[in-house]
């Protein structure tokens, strides 16, 4: 091929390309997305109902049917729907296909929506439209917990603080608080007192609606000066609520306070939070779209010390459920695992070839390309995760064949007694061809990855794509660089070097063995039907062992991803039906108990439980565990490190 002339005449050309890959590389390194997997581009759209007060029963039928069934026709592109209606509150998810336009989407569902206020009962106030994907998970939990401040302090806080100002974090969805009390000014009714006065509650009702307004005045100017004039009745302070007008008994005015007693107090709690016992609320913070998990968390760590001096001293935040240490150490794993089989292919490169030249030319082209596969897979929007920097480990090892295969093929030039221009030049076009068919044939097998559809697609195209890209830019590099690198490096009859070191004894040894594998291979040829008997017998013990056959023979089993060790349990707990929240609480006091008792104090870090239904019905958007009511409950732990393997203790606490 012309490319390796090219190469030839003007080294510097492909050098300079080699430096801009290396560059190019660590610069997409430092700024493209980290998670653990891949985006995951399923557009969801959650339109989120609230009545308060009318019945889960009621909610269904008579507010969330209509918009499933509305649906059907208004809306396009829909691969499903789900739907919770829970008391005073209806939560109805579309799903879309992927690549949909999703502000197409929201303006239908935002228009389907305000039609349907019309058959709603009346006083349905207009749905929350909320916007996410597939990928928009928890990475990270803040517990808020104090000895001094009060739930609802606590709650107030965290809606009004901690929520708005971690909202400012690129990338971070941040729903209400999970568990506290709701701050709500409420009026207790004296039936006793309403009654000798004649009125009645709907009385107290309007006179503080009437009375609690703020009227726009406009301004008013006097002289050279213009003031804003304010018709502003809403009392300031709660107590002043009590000062109100109710009423006029024979002369007499009746105040709010001769009727009723207003305090600042809260509605009957529906979500209880507790840490290590302690009442508490919990800030769940989701990453959002194509947001990194490492740069959000990292970016919430950083407002946390900024957050913490707007808050009262009494007020502490402890950070739960980090998915960063998760992600760091499964990517540190593959990136290990990967730089160590780099390690050992140049290893054996090295005493195969039995030059530290040639191992030093193809050891440069093994990270070149696997930084030219990066530059693509950012190119085209991927971030690094355990799929991309799988399907890179596993290229370490066939990027190396390119390469081998010209150097190798050089050095036989080059011990035919040529130059080593012409070496290099007749050995690299020799193998050009051939190994460009190699090449294709190893992507021709990752091709029907690009063919699958869903979740699958999402997760195995990235795979893919990884080992492709990689595998082409060796092909290049192997045909560019690494003839460049030999023009400058290799000596003439480098391949004829012998000795008695280690690299010698290493070749005795293998030629050795290349001897016996020949006399098996041809012992191997003349008993064919033995051979064959043999292969099949082995195919056959290997289908046994991989298919389940019985109770003794279970198989290797099936899963869609392999089990892992994230020091983290969940334990759903679902009691019976119409149980009240206090009830659920003391059984989840029951539980946590077992469980203190079954893993020791030492490994378990933290212990906190989120019992019934979240305030917002947005929280129930995000929510993967379908709470259903105040009878349902989540229990989240933590084991420290050096604790002993998760699955041993999630077996432990099922029997």
């Amino acid at each position: 091929m012309k490319i390796v002339q090219v190469a030839l005449q003007r080294p510097h050309t492909f050098i300079v390309l080699a430096l801009l890959i290396l560059l190019l590389g660590v610069f997409t390194i430092l700024r493209i997305p980290i998670d653990i997997f891949p985006n995951i581009n399923i557009p969801v759209i959650a339109a989120i109902w609230s009545y308060t007060g009318l019945s889960p029963d009621d909610m269904a039928k008579r507010i969330i049917l209509l918009t499933e069934k509305s649906a059907q026709t208004d809306i396009s592109n829909v691969e499903h729907t789900e739907s919770q209606s829970l008391n005073g509150i209806g939560v109805a998810k579309y799903f879309f296909q992927p690549n949909v336009n999703e502000d197409l989407s929201y303006a239908q569902i935002t228009g389907m929506s305000q039609t349907l206020l019309k058959s709603v009962p009346p006083g349905t106030t207009p749905p929350s439209i909320l916007a996410y994907n597939a990928s928009t998970v928890p990475v990270i939990q803040l517990a808020l917990s104090s000895s001094t401040l009060s739930e609802s302090q606590i709650f107030d806080l965290g809606a009004n603080v901690v929520r708005t100002t971690l909202a400012t974090v690129p990338g971070a969805a941040i729903p209400f608080p999970y568990g506290g009390k709701l701050r709500q000014i409420q009026v207790d009714l004296d039936p006793k007192a309403l009654r000798a006065d004649g009125l009645s509650g709907t009385d107290v009702t309007s006179a503080i609606a009437a009375q609690n307004l703020i009227l726009p005045a406009g301004t008013q100017k006097v002289g050279s000066l213009e003031y804003y004039v304010r018709l502003n009745a809403s009392p300031t302070q709660v107590a002043q609520l009590n000062d109100l007008p109710v009423a006029t008994r024979n002369g007499s005015v009746i105040y709010v306070r001769d009727v009723a007693h207003v305090r600042d107090g809260s509605p009957p709690q529906t979500n209880i939070v507790r840490q290590e016992g302690q009442r508490a609320a919990l800030m769940s913070i989701l990453k959002t779209g194509t947001s990194s998990t490492l740069d959000v968390i990292n970016g919430i760590k950083q407002k946390l010390p900024q957050m913490q001096a707007l808050l009262p001293p009494g007020l502490k935040i402890q950070v739960l459920g980090d998915q960063s240490i998760f992600v760091r150490s499964a990517l540190s794993g593959v990136v290990r695992e990967g730089a160590m089989a780099a390690v050992l292919t140049g290893l054996m490169v090295l005493l195969f070839l039995g030059s530290w030249r040639s191992t030093a030319i193809i050891f440069i082209s093994i990270p070149l390309s696997i930084l030219a596969s990066i530059v693509c897979l950012s190119a085209l929007g991927q971030t690094i995760n355990i799929m991309t920097l799988g399907g890179l480990a596993l290229a370490v090892g066939i990027l190396v064949d390119n390469a081998t295969v010209t150097i190798e093929n050089i050095n036989s030039h080059l011990e035919q007694g040529k130059a080593v221009e012409p070496a290099i030049l007749d050995g690299a076009q020799q193998i050009a061809l051939p190994m460009l068919v190699s090449t294709l044939a190893i992507c021709i097998v990752f091709v029907p990855m690009f063919m699958l559809t869903g979740i699958a697609g999402y997760l195995f195209v990235p795979f893919a794509e990884a080992v492709v890209f990689a595998m082409l830019a060796s092909y290049l590099l192997s045909l560019t660089l690494v003839p460049t690198l030999a023009k400058y490096w290799l000596k003439p009859h480098e391949a004829q070097a012998t000795g008695h070191g280690v690299l010698a004894r290493f070749q005795a040894g293998f030629d050795r063995l290349r001897k016996r594998y020949h006399t098996l291979l041809e012992a191997a040829l003349r008993s064919g039907a033995r051979f064959a008997g043999v292969f099949l017998l082995a195919m056959a013990s290997s289908a046994i062992l991989a298919f389940p056959f019985g109770r003794f023979l279970p198989g290797l089993g099936q899963d869609f991803f392999p089990s892992v060790d994230s020091g983290q349990i969940l334990l759903h707990v679902r009691a019976r039906t119409g149980l009240r929240i206090e009830q659920t609480a003391a059984l989840c006091d029951a539980i946590e108990a077992t469980i203190r008792q079954s893993i020791p104090a030492s490994e378990l870090s933290s212990v906190v439980d989120n019992i019934g239904v979240p305030y917002s019905g947005i929280n129930l958007a995000y929510s993967t565990s379908g709470p259903i009511g105040p009878s349902d409950a989540d229990i989240y732990l933590t084991l420290g490190p050096n604790h002993h393997p998760t699955a041993t203790y999630v077996s432990l606490l099922r029997h």
